[in-house]
């Protein structure tokens, strides 16, 4: 929650960010009251700044709740890191799915959440809870894994603090998950056994930059990887290597 733009004295950039900041993973939907409320500002205030926003297009309201508007999310995708990394990697997506028929992801690291940037839904019946510009959580997900395993010290420590049960399989011993990123970093790959929803498991691989620093996870998610992980692993580095070599020559 953005309090401390929130105050009688903020300018209405603050104010305007404040209402938009009330929203994440666990709050996608707010009535007036509890926008104003995380937003910490007057009800009268948000009342006006939110009707202004549906005007643009930043929020959008249904019945007496709001959410956060398509705008928003067009605007983010302009970023400079987003817009270049899904046009490279739109034709290898494209490739790895044609390969294995599975749901493709592509993310990066949001602090300490995985941002999904792309999906190609897969033609399996799988419960896949991802969604394009959603947030998911690191320690719990395949592309996670890798990003969490190449991320900072920092989020690495705010990560294994606070580790949420999602499924019976979730790892949520921070001494087990600290061994697996080990893994992880050592194999060059991630996996995940029905720990983000059951019936799901995921495989996932460092998207390298061109200077060297991991940049995006490609992960693919599947009902079981025993048979399958071996060729799955093989064609997410592919495909991963495409891309870095795009990204490092454009």
């Amino acid at each position: 929650m953005a309090g401390n733009v929130g105050t009688p004295g903020a300018s209405v950039a603050g104010r305007t960010f404040a209402l938009l900041g009330a929203f994440d993973a666990e709050h996608r939907s707010l009535t007036l009251t509890e926008l104003a409320a995380r937003a910490a500002l007057p009800l009268s205030t948000t009342h006006r700044l939110a009707a202004e926003l549906v005007g643009l297009g930043a929020l959008d309201r249904r019945g007496d709740r709001y959410v956060v508007g398509r705008r928003v999310w067009d605007l983010g995708l302009l970023a400079p890191v987003q817009a270049e990394l899904r046009q490279v990697a739109a034709p290898f997506l494209q490739d790895l799915w044609a390969a294995t028929h599975a749901t493709v992801h592509l993310a990066e690291r949001d602090e300490t959440s995985a941002l999904y940037l792309d999906r190609i839904s897969g033609t399996t019946s799988v419960p896949v809870v991802s969604r394009v510009g959603g947030r998911l959580p690191l320690h719990a997900t395949g592309v996670g894994k890798v990003l969490l395993a190449w991320a900072p010290d920092d989020v690495c420590a705010a990560v294994l603090r606070s580790l949420t049960r999602l499924t019976p399989y979730t790892v949520t011993q921070p001494g087990r998950l600290a061994e697996q990123l080990v893994r992880v970093r050592r194999e060059g790959f991630a996996q995940t056994v029905e720990e983000m929803s059951t019936g799901a498991c995921s495989v996932a691989v460092p998207v390298w930059g061109g200077d060297g620093a991991v940049v995006a996870a490609l992960g693919l998610v599947v009902p079981d990887l025993r048979r399958h992980r071996p060729r799955l692993v093989a064609a997410l580095q592919v495909a991963a290597a495409g891309i870095g070599r795009s990204l490092s020559t454009e």
